[in-house]
């Protein structure tokens, strides 16, 4: 009696040990369908507000972007990822900012928010470049002065180490001027470009006096 009793248990056991399984095992289907959902819902809409920036003449090269340190806290460095850039510095410049904002290893190392987009760049004859970005750069990105000075230095450089012809960065927000990035980095001033050195990783520097000037008019 005793040992039928047992066997009736190990069946239970076996039921309930495979019925788990089959349940695990449609969650993780499930969850896996959700994420890819997920992400072709990413794609789509950077499809509508990013639109390809590939031409015929780009050539595939290996590019050095700036991101956050997996290593060291509040600390740029380069990453060379191959990307097809145009020779032509306007081209060239929104290519190699979508690349920073959409392709960064880790979400640990995204130095700008992955809803910001680049609405336009212009390149004045002097050198000084002009980055257009939408309002979920400033509304995004985490206010503090070493995740803002982050932000700009990562575009700073990025800009440095692939674009020869822009000498100093405008950045602007949907067209406009404003005072800080998220409260502490100022954005009325311009950003020396050419000047970086970007060969080495380095400490975020604090944010300078504000310059002098006033709105940039395109």
């Amino acid at each position: 009696m005793m040992a039928r009793h047992l066997k009736i248990a190990g069946v239970i056991l076996v039921i309930a040990v495979i019925g788990e399984a089959i349940y695990l095992a449609r969650l993780r289907h499930r969850v896996q369908r959700l994420f890819q959902t997920s992400r072709t819902e990413e794609q789509i809409r950077r499809e509508i507000t990013q639109p390809s920036l590939v031409t015929p003449s780009d050539v595939k090269v290996k590019a050095k972007l700036f991101w956050g340190s997996a290593v060291a806290a509040a600390t740029l460095e380069p990453v060379e990822v191959e990307l097809p850039l145009s020779a032509e510095p306007v081209q060239r410049s929104k290519q190699i900012i979508n690349a920073l904002i959409a392709s960064a290893p880790t979400a640990e190392q995204r130095t700008l928010p992955a809803d910001a987009t680049l609405v336009e760049f212009y390149l004045l004859p002097d050198g000084t470049g002009v980055a257009d970005f939408s309002d979920a750069l400033a509304t995004a990105t985490p206010s503090g002065i070493v995740s803002e000075q982050m932000a700009v230095d990562s575009i700073v450089k990025t800009l440095a180490a692939n674009v020869d012809a822009v000498r100093r960065l405008k950045i602007l927000i949907h067209g406009q001027e404003v005072e800080t990035l998220a409260g502490h980095v100022d954005l009325t001033r311009m950003f020396p470009v050419r000047a970086v050195a970007a060969a080495a990783p380095e400490k975020s520097a604090p944010p300078t006096e504000k310059a002098a000037g006033g709105v940039l008019t395109r």
